[in-house]
């Protein structure tokens, strides 16, 4: 593989040289700027986060199912017919969950034409394309067990019943009933044992098919959660939501005692928009989440009565034209512009570090997180008929997923800030994480600048450690923030590194992601 080009942190002639070795020219470097700092508030108790904050979403759109994940008959994919390149790339991600079948296909999808021996092609009605129905629930729930994952279903609360609904719960829980034999006569003796389910999808939303206004939604939450938990009382439940008042509060008054979690995306669209554009976006999802725990407060569930769970989130919006519009019609041939390489860069990467440490920053609520998608589309993963790219944002969820410590430490930032015409937001998002026992240590610290180093000063006083000449390091970064990932061109991808300590401070790179270990 060619040795990849997002050094540009290394200092002295001994880094310089190691890049010349490996034909790499180390960039020039911007000043770094001094004036931020993190220091961990005292008497504060520390939040044990939940690992579901690092899921996955997939739908039956486009190419994320059928030439995603499912492809049979492909040299790359098992008896089953998924791709196995698929499978250890989702290994590697360590991820802990995948919300299917959707989004927005939810609710015109009937579950019963996607089990059994005898499946007919229907015509997808919320994205204009003929479902084969080869993909379902068996399936998905073996491709979760494949992957190590905890299938979580979306049910149809548009074009479906309440009684189909528990009728699936019933399917894949239970080994009793129609429905729950109907599972063992197609192969599947064990029950599925699917915990984490969601009434509905954006079912507030005009574009949803047979949306409902807050005055229908809410009774109806209320009989289908009743429904389901009678054939299943261990469930995870959630229902859709908005996070505005006029959708929750009527939602929480009829169906909260049901629920154990409220669902809502987090979608704010970057396309287009320069690194510094996207980077005064990065607040908005922790506005979004501390709006929504003051409704949570204000209807009586708060202090994790009920939690959170961001079904969908990304920084850049499907491209699918027609959708909600049914006298235009679709435009299939845009939906390619989903395919293009150069839209995911580094902006991608910074992004998500700073929605992840808005979701760790409330973990005592925030329960469940689902990146939006997971393969193809906006995926961290472009899937191929020959292979698949790792774009930037992969790696980002990696570091999350695999490098953190379980225990979010709360801690105080002083950060300058970084402007852009009349906007402005702190330079740095940082996340301090430790072990169980408190010795160990982990800093996840996005740099917003474009161009600049930033200095951090850490609070090694607080930790109880002595200051080290040293730390380790785990850099995301290039030489570029436009850098991305493609077909043969893995231009970025983590690198472990040492950073000096001078004067308690440490200098992370421009439009960077960097976690800071210390024992």
């Amino acid at each position: 593989m060619k040795a990849v080009s997002n050094y540009n942190t290394m200092k002295g002639s001994l880094a310089a040289l190691a890049l010349l070795l490996i034909g790499v020219t180390a960039p020039a470097q911007s000043p770094a700027s001094p004036g931020n700092s993190t220091v961990v508030k005292a008497g504060a108790e520390r939040i044990e986060y939940n690992r579901m904050l690092f899921g996955q979403f997939i739908e039956h759109f486009d190419n994320q199912i059928y030439g995603g994940i499912f492809c049979p008959g492909n040299p790359l994919s098992d008896e089953d017919g998924f791709r196995t390149d698929v499978i250890q790339a989702m290994k590697e991600l360590r991820v802990p969950l995948v919300r299917w079948p959707g989004g927005c296909f939810a609710s015109t999808y009937h579950w019963r034409d996607g089990v059994g021996p005898d499946r007919q092609p229907v015509l997808d009605k919320t994205w204009g394309v003929e479902e084969p129905n080869t993909f379902g629930t068996d399936e998905f729930v073996k491709w979760c067990r494949k992957v190590g994952c905890e299938p979580y279903i979306v049910t149809n609360a548009g074009t479906g019943s309440i009684e189909a609904m528990s009728d699936w719960v019933e399917y894949c829980n239970v080994n009793i009933g129609k429905n729950g034999r109907m599972r063992m006569a197609n192969g599947y003796p064990e029950p599925h044992n699917v915990r984490y389910w969601c009434i509905g999808n954006e079912n507030l939303a005009p574009w949803e098919m047979q949306y409902k206004t807050p005055q229908e939604w809410a009774p109806l939450v209320r009989e289908a959660s009743k429904m389901m938990l009678v054939v299943d009382k261990d469930l995870k439940l959630g229902a859709s939501s908005l996070t505005t008042r006029d959708a929750m509060l009527p939602l929480l008054k009829q169906a909260g005692r049901y629920l154990d979690f409220m669902a809502f995306h987090s979608g704010w669209d970057g396309t287009g928009k320069s690194f510094r554009e996207i980077m005064m976006m990065t607040g908005l999802p922790e506005q979004q989440i501390s709006s929504t725990i003051a409704i949570l407060n204000e209807a009586g569930y708060g202090g994790g009565k009920i939690k959170l769970s961001i079904d969908e989130w990304q920084l850049r919006g499907w491209i699918h034209p027609g959708i909600g519009d049914p006298r235009t019609g679709f435009d299939f041939e845009a939906r390619r512009q989903n395919d293009i390489a150069s839209t995911y860069t580094l902006s991608d990467a910074v992004y998500a570090a700073c929605f992840l440490n808005a979701c760790l920053r409330h973990s005592d609520i925030v329960d469940i997180a689902c990146f939006s998608t997971i393969v193809n589309t906006r995926g961290a993963l472009f899937v191929y008929p020959e292979g698949l790219v790792k774009r930037v944002i992969y790696y980002a969820l990696s570091m999350y997923s695999n490098h953190l410590l379980p225990y979010v430490v709360p801690t105080e930032e002083t950060v300058q800030q970084m402007t852009d015409g009349e906007k402005s937001i702190g330079v740095l998002d940082v996340v301090l994480t430790s072990d169980k026992d408190g010795e160990r240590f982990v800093y996840a610290i996005a740099n917003k600048d474009p161009e600049k180093e930033q200095q951090l000063t850490l609070d090694f006083k607080g930790l109880g450690k002595k200051v080290p000449r040293k730390v380790r390091a785990m850099i995301l970064s290039g030489n570029s923030p436009d850098d991305y990932n493609d077909i043969g061109q893995e231009r970025v991808k983590p690198y472990e590194t040492s950073l000096l300590v001078r004067d308690g401070a440490v200098s992370v790179p421009a439009h960077s992601v960097t976690f800071i270990s210390i024992d």
